[in-house]
C-alpha cells in the first residue's frame, strides 16, 4: 500500500476536534515516542550501565591530554540515530492510522509522497544531518566544547536539558527573524529555499540550504553549548530531543499531544505550519515563548486554511 493510499484511508472522516476528550489508548501509546527518542542516554545512565559497557580508559578525560576521546561524540551521534529510528517508526505508524484517525494540519491535506523514499532523502540531506555531523565532530574533537561536556559523571540533568532547549530556541528565533527581516538578499540566499514548502511534511525539516542550517541551527547550537555547561549525557539528551522535535513540528498531520503542547507554549506542527503558510508569524520552533514575548505569535485556530485542531 502506498503512503498516499494509507494516508487517505487513515484520514477518512478524521477532521474532528483533537483534545483531552479524544485521547484513546492508541493515542496515549503514541506519547511513548518521547522517552523512546531518549533511549540511548536513558539506557546507559540507568544504574551507571555505561561503566559495564565501556572501559574507563575509553572515556576518562584525564587519560586524553591531547585529543578528546571520541566515545562521547560517537554516543551523541548514535543517540540521534536511535531517536530518528523511533521517531520515523512512530510517524509511519501514525500516518497509517495505527493511533487512530488523522487530522491533516491544513485543509488541503498532505502533499503526496512515498514514505520511505522521502525518509531516505531526509536522512541524507547535506544541509541536514551531514552538516550537523560535521559540526559535532569538529567541535568535539578540536576541544571547542566546555570541559564539562567531556565528563561522563552524573546522569541526565533535566534542568540543564530544558535550559539548553529554551536557549537554543531563543537564539534560533532571533536568527530566523533576522533571516526574514534584515535584508532580502540574506533571506534569498539562506532561508527562502526552505519556504518553498508552504504545506510541509515531516521530511522537509532539514531541506533548505547550507546557509540556513549554519545560521539557524549551528550558530545557536554553539552559543548554547558555550553558555550552558553540563555533561555528556545531558548533551546527548538535548541533541536527540532537539533534532527529532524539529522534525515533528514539520509534520503534515496533527500529533496526539499537540492539544497539550499548544496550551503550555510548546511548538506544534500547526504552529510551525502557520509560519510556512504566512511567513510573518511563529518564528519559534520547539517553543512559542519568544513569539509570544515579541508579539509574533499567531494561534493556528485563527488560520482559516487549517483544520479545527482543538
Amino acid at each position: 500500500m502506498s503512503t498516499e493510499t494509507a494516508y487517505l484511508k487513515a484520514a477518512k472522516g478524521s477532521a474532528q476536534p483533537s483534545g483531552p476528550g479524544g485521547m484513546t489508548v492508541p493515542k496515549v501509546v503514541a506519547w511513548l515516542v518521547w522517552p523512546a527518542i531518549l533511549t540511548l542516554p536513558l539506557a546507559l545512565t540507568r544504574h551507571d550501565n555505561f561503566r559495564q559497557v565501556f572501559k574507563r580508559e575509553w572515556y576518562d578525560p584525564e587519560l586524553f591530554p591531547e585529543w578528546p576521546s571520541p566515545l562521547g561524540l560517537s554516543l551523541g551521534i548514535l543517540a540521534v540515530i536511535v531517536g530518528q529510528f523511533f521517531m520515523l517508526t512512530y510517524h509511519w505508524m501514525h500516518v497509517h492510522g495505527v493511533f487512530g484517525p488523522l487530522t491533516p494540519v491544513q485543509k488541503e491535506g498532505a502533499s503526496k509522497h512515498h514514505f520511505w523514499k522521502a525518509a531516505v532523502e531526509h536522512l541524507f540531506q547535506p544541509e541536514g544531518f551531514v552538516m550537523l555531523g560535521l559540526y559535532l565532530s569538529g567541535t568535539w574533537m578540536f576541544n571547542l566544547m566546555p570541559s564539562t561536556y567531556y565528563s561522563f559523571e552524573g546522569g541526565i540533568d533535566g534542568l540543564a536539558v530544558a535550559m539548553q532547549l529554551l536557549l537554543q530556541d531563543l537564539i534560533q528565533y532571533l536568527m530566523h527573524l533576522g533571516e526574514h527581516k534584515i535584508h532580502a538578499w540574506i533571506y534569498q540566499k539562506s532561508h527562502k529555499p526552505h519556504h518553498r514548502f508552504t504545506n510541509p511534511k515531516l521530511f522537509d525539516a532539514f531541506n533548505g540550504s547550507p546557509a540556513d542550517t549554519f545560521f539557524m541551527i549551528l550558530v545557536p547550537l554553539f552559543i548554547t553549548a558555550q553558555t550552558i555547561h553540563t555533561n555528556t549525557w545531558s548533551y546527548m539528551a538535548f541533541g536527540t530531543l532537539y533534532a527529532n522535535w524539529l522534525c515533528l513540528i514539520h509534520s503534515e498531520v496533527v500529533h496526539p499531544w499537540d492539544w497539550l503542547f499548544r496550551r503550555v507554549g510548546f511548538g506544534t506542527a500547526a504552529d510551525h505550519h502557520v509560519h510556512h503558510k504566512l511567513f510573518s508569524k511563529n518564528f519559534g520552533h520547539t517553543f512559542m515563548y519568544s513569539d509570544m514575548l515579541f508579539g509574533t505569535y499567531l494561534n493556528p485556530a485563527r488560520v482559516q486554511l487549517f483544520n479545527k485542531l482543538d
